[in-house]
């Protein structure tokens, strides 16, 4: 009963940080320099997001197999879900620094900007779990 539900959210989580490269951030329908160049804003434009979405992923796996050390699993949780709200912040950021560089007037938003509450949710929701599943432990300790 205790670690098959919140491997499956860190599995969840490590696919959502995974689907960042199959999906774009923003994409346009001209090319234009700077992030653009392309007609599409995702993961390989920049490669500090490149590296947060494979920490990600990692953090991810590893999270899985520490089912032993569960406190250390809920500090991997804290630290994917705070991945999670930077690597779109980043983006932005990213994206807001070139502003002045791009000409393109039509930018539409893509699923990549918004995976990352699949993220956010499925690694808050693997805590929770590691928590209860932590509860139910000592609780048990206390009834030898």
């Amino acid at each position: 009963m205790i670690q098959r539900i919140q491997s499956v959210f860190f599995l969840l989580t490590g696919a959502f940080f995974g689907g960042e490269f199959a999906t774009s951030f923003a994409s346009s329908s001209q090319s234009a320099s700077g992030i653009f160049n392309d007609q599409v804003f995702n993961l390989y434009d920049h490669i500090g997001l490149q590296i947060m979405a494979v920490l990600g992923i990692v953090l991810s796996i590893v999270a899985i197999f520490l089912f032993k050390n569960r406190g250390r699993q809920i500090k991997i949780g804290y630290l994917l879900t705070t991945l999670s709200i930077l690597l779109p912040v980043a983006a932005i950021l990213i994206f807001t620094g070139q502003s002045d560089q791009i000409e393109v007037t039509d930018i539409n938003d893509s699923l990549g900007l918004y995976l990352p509450l699949g993220m956010i949710i499925s690694s808050m929701l693997a805590v929770r779990f590691i928590k209860k599943d932590e509860q139910l432990v000592q609780s048990m300790d206390r009834l030898r």
